[in-house]
């Protein structure tokens, strides 16, 4: 089953993950001591990141790194700007009444 992005974001955990490895690569194992979960329920999070192109596996030697992909996340911050670009137009609009009301008070 191909998922798409906002599927793999939705869940609060795999979110967690994404949050832990932006910075510096990391194994499964590592990965699991920052959670309250199996290895197994870390690697299944793993793999549907993966399978969603938004973490890359990289073996080194007898271990996997697993690191964030942060192009891939440019999808998410596409779908929400347009919304920002709303939301920026209602604070303007605010900010105009705002300041029309108050130069009628003055």
């Amino acid at each position: 089953m191909r998922r798409d992005i906002f599927q793999a974001i939705a869940d609060p955990t795999r979110r967690a993950i994404i949050t832990l490895i932006a910075l510096q690569a990391m194994t499964p194992n590592a990965i699991a001591d920052h959670f309250n979960s199996t290895r197994q329920a870390v690697s299944k999070h793993l793999r549907i990141l993966t399978e969603c192109q938004l973490v890359k596996p990289q073996h080194q030697g007898r271990e996997i790194y697993y690191s964030l992909e942060v192009e891939k996340l440019k999808e998410v911050d596409q779908w929400v700007n347009q919304f920002r670009e709303l939301w920026e137009t209602r604070y303007h609009q605010l900010d105009n009444v705002l300041a029309t009301l108050k130069k009628q008070g003055q």
